[in-house]
């Protein structure tokens, strides 16, 4: 339909059966195919009725809330449109009733001011999201940590804002 997301997983001639490293050596990932065969990608798409794919996200950054899942790439995106904000990351951190709520990690451009965390929210309601997809707090840094290939380094988020907890003061990382 176009909206329903779900994980990618390949099969066929041209797709690998293995790594070589899935042979017990160190790195083995044999939990990237399934049982009959098919390659767990680790992207999570929609597919259209025409069949065009659209990669909406990866599955180790979705955020799971209440058992509903939130993209961490489209509140990104969103918040990377506003006006004041140069870059924008959006981790899962724990929650004792949710399991785990989106925290955006934001980056303010130079000159600008800070936007409030209600401003924030304001901002992306008015972009469509639903409420229970809205960060619960905005964490500001300098810049975000990237990957050699410049990437956002999600996992360095994750592990330093484990501790966050809803609540604290604006821009305090937590733990």
């Amino acid at each position: 339909d176009g909206e329903t997301m779900g994980e990618l997983q390949v099969r066929g001639p041209w797709v690998a059966a293995s790594y070589y490293s899935d042979e017990g050596g160190a790195g083995a990932e044999p939990e990237r195919w399934t049982d009959d065969g098919w390659f767990r990608t680790g992207d999570v798409v929609t597919i259209d009725g025409e069949g065009y794919v659209k990669i909406t996200d990866r599955t180790k950054d979705l955020i799971k809330s209440g058992g509903e899942w939130i993209s961490s790439v489209a509140l990104e995106n969103a918040l990377m449109g506003h006006a004041d904000l140069l870059e924008a990351a959006v981790v899962a951190v724990a929650h004792p009733k949710w399991v785990e709520r989106p925290l955006a990690v934001i980056v303010v451009r130079e000159g600008a001011e800070r936007p409030s965390d209600a401003q924030l929210r304001g901002y992306l309601e008015s972009q469509g999201f639903a409420k229970w997809w809205l960060p619960d707090g905005y964490v500001v840094r300098d810049e975000i940590p990237r990957t050699s290939t410049g990437k956002f380094l999600k996992a360095a988020l994750r592990e330093q804002l484990g501790g966050w907890a809803a609540g604290e003061p604006e821009g305090t990382p937590g733990g």
